[in-house]
């Protein structure tokens, strides 16, 4: 014998609860079945779900750049041969000095002798280093040598040019300074790209020199700010 059934829902909200009802019915036999679903674990659900879908987060990149400089000279060795006379001739000739920094803050250009002489030297015998200094240079005399920049301390402006056994002039020149406590050249307060500064070298001779190659060693040094 087929039964017939017959279903019906009831939707109740009760105490902050969903009561579904569901209700079987046959001929002979009466039957319910309830099913109760929390509102408050529903509401949850969704909310954590939404919640969810906007989260955001975020990372810093950090990356140090260390400072490099780099220097370079034009020559290596600056050559200024003179051909004395008894008055006195003068020579003088050019370095470039060429500097690249990355640093934001510049760099500082300084110069001081390799060694602890600041003669020209052949042998025993000895050219004299000006008795000028950067601040007080003084024009070159026979038989002595030193540098100039232009514009720099108390040099002047110049224009300083190239000259070869030549009677001595009214450029002041000074002596290279001490290792220890070198000239200032040049500070700067940004990057540098190719950056350069011209150093004159200077020499005054008369026949009271005695013949020979005379050298001396400089030492540029550029630091980064």
């Amino acid at each position: 014998m087929t039964h017939m059934f017959n279903y019906f829902h009831q939707l109740n909200l009760f105490r902050g609860k969903f009561m579904i009802r569901v209700i079987a019915l046959q001929p002979a036999i009466k039957t319910q079945t309830i099913v109760t679903v929390s509102l408050l674990s529903l509401v949850l659900v969704i909310f954590l779900a939404i919640s969810a879908s906007a989260t955001t987060t975020s990372t810093t990149i950090s990356s140090n750049l260390s400072a490099v400089i780099s220097l370079l000279t034009s020559n290596g060795t600056v050559t200024i041969n003179a051909i004395p006379t008894g008055t006195g001739v003068q020579t003088i000739a050019s370095d470039t000095v060429t500097v690249s920094t990355n640093d934001a803050s510049g760099y500082t250009l300084k110069l001081g002798e390799t060694s602890a002489s600041s003669a020209l030297v052949s042998g025993g015998n000895s050219i004299a280093a000006s008795t000028g200094n950067q601040t007080t240079p003084i024009a070159e005399v026979a038989n002595s040598w030193g540098y100039r920049v232009d514009s720099l301390g108390g040099f002047g402006t110049g224009p300083t040019s190239a000259v070869s056994s030549v009677a001595i002039g009214a450029l002041k020149f000074a002596a290279v300074p001490a290792t220890a406590s070198p000239d200032t050249l040049k500070t700067t307060a940004t990057t540098a790209s190719n950056d350069t500064t011209t150093v004159w070298y200077g020499i005054a001779a008369n026949t009271t020199a005695p013949n020979g190659t005379y050298t001396n060693s400089v030492t540029y040094t550029a630091t980064a700010n």
